[in-house]
């Protein structure tokens, strides 16, 4: 596009949507190339037009490309607000709550109610944490700003469809920073491929209907290769001197040779099927748990490419049966906080003047800048993570001085609170 027609378009434009004093030049260009490719990707400029109008770019979800945190946080930490006695009491509730429609879906696509549900809890906590992020806005910007752009590009494109086609009320379409929505956090993208209209209404809505959202999930599950007759893998104890070139998630063997190699159940018992592939996972290194995982656990991994989601979602489907924590403790001296003590922590934090914003048990950035600063009041290692010895050092002592009032700013909603998953 040369110049001139650059300047035409952003008049014409304008003329059909008045720039405010605030806008973006370089955003409101980007909108008419957009505009351009929209209708080549299904969208009609009506649908565009709409959804377009008014739009200012969110520049914070720019900022977000390079934080998640199921891949900075230590493991032991994004498990701990992954998967506590509060989760797993929610989660239990709502398995006898959804029993027969849980049990439908296992029967259709066989993936079983614990793990679904699962999936449900750690996307957004049973469906209290959709995310607040306008998903237009959120994937518009990442269209024109930032690394990405031609994916982004794609996911703005696909959910500009699906509102048109009227799956999803415009208004409710929020979600993540990087555009993951619903219950179970889908990409557009991954909507138009797996998402299912399971309660027979015509609409495939992952916000408004919790049939369709789960339905949808085991729909993910299955084509990523699913076996309802296996586990995912289990914790095992690994000989010493076991050489660390076979240990990786990829590096599968039959459960034969692992067994040959000396590895072992922690309760002594058969490591199961033999012949199955499995990759010896250490999440934490040597010392901490190990676990074998099996072909389940890489379809858990490719709901969100981390091997800590997956571990988070394995886990809690597991206790959602009964099963209890790992045995093998993680190896660190300050153990991490559930979410119950993470809200405690805020709430003594607020209580001493630091600006917290909502207790939610979420560690966002204004959390970490008050953790932070006591850290160093107190003379503790000043690297900005929540620890039980920092909460009992804050339960019994006074700080040593008072804070500054703008010592952190409220907390805003961070990648921690909406990873972006179910990407293709």
């Amino acid at each position: 596009m040369t110049p001139k027609s650059l300047i035409a378009r952003l008049a014409l434009l304008a003329g059909l949507f008045p720039l405010h004093a605030a806008a973006d030049p370089s955003f409101d260009a980007c909108l008419v190339g957009l505009r351009d490719q929209a209708q080549g990707r299904g969208v009609g400029t009506e649908t565009f037009d709409l959804h377009t109008h008014g739009l200012e770019p969110d520049l914070a979800v720019v900022g977000f490309l390079d934080y998640q945190p199921e891949f900075r946080t230590p493991i032991w930490d994004y498990l701990a607000g992954a998967v506590d006695e509060e989760r797993v009491a929610d989660g239990k509730g709502l398995l006898r709550e959804w029993a027969p429609t849980l049990q439908a879906i296992e029967a259709q696509f066989g993936v079983d109610p614990a793990t679904v549900v699962a999936v449900w809890g750690v996307e957004s906590n049973f469906g209290h944490n959709f995310g607040k992020r306008p998903l237009v806005t959120s994937l518009a910007t990442l269209s024109c700003f930032g690394r990405r752009q031609d994916f982004f590009r794609g996911e703005f494109f696909t959910a500009l469809k699906i509102l048109e086609e009227g799956h999803v009320d415009a208004a409710r379409l929020a979600g993540s920073w990087a555009g993951a929505f619903g219950h179970t956090q889908f990409m557009p993208s991954t909507f138009t491929r797996v998402a299912v209209d399971f309660d027979g209404d015509g609409r495939r809505d992952l916000i408004g209907s919790i049939p369709d959202a789960l339905a949808s999930t085991a729909n993910f599950l299955a084509k990523a290769g699913w076996n309802p007759d296996q586990v995912w893998g289990y914790e095992v104890a690994i000989p010493d001197g076991l050489d660390a070139a076979l240990i990786g998630r990829r590096n599968k063997r039959p459960v034969s040779e692992w067994a040959a190699l000396g590895v072992t159940r922690l309760d002594g018992s058969p490591l199961g099927d033999n012949a199955a592939p499995a990759g010896l996972l250490l999440p934490a290194g040597d010392p901490g748990p190990a676990f074998l995982v099996l072909r389940n656990f890489d379809a858990l991994h490719s709901y969100n490419a981390s091997e800590s989601y997956a571990l988070a979602i394995a886990h809690l489907s597991d206790r959602l049966r009964g099963a209890g924590n790992f045995v093998t403790p993680w190896p660190t001296d300050d153990p991490p906080l559930s979410r119950a003590e993470r809200r405690e922590l805020q709430t003594l934090l607020a209580g001493r003047g630091y600006r917290i914003g909502e207790i939610d048990g979420i560690i966002g950035s204004a959390t970490r800048e008050a953790v932070l600063d006591v850290q160093q009041r107190y003379g503790f290692e000043a690297d900005g993570r929540a620890g039980a010895k920092l909460l009992e050092q804050l339960r019994h002592d006074a700080i040593p001085s008072a804070p500054s009032p703008d010592t952190a700013s409220p907390d805003t909603t961070s990648p921690a609170t909406a990873p972006a998953t179910a990407s293709p």
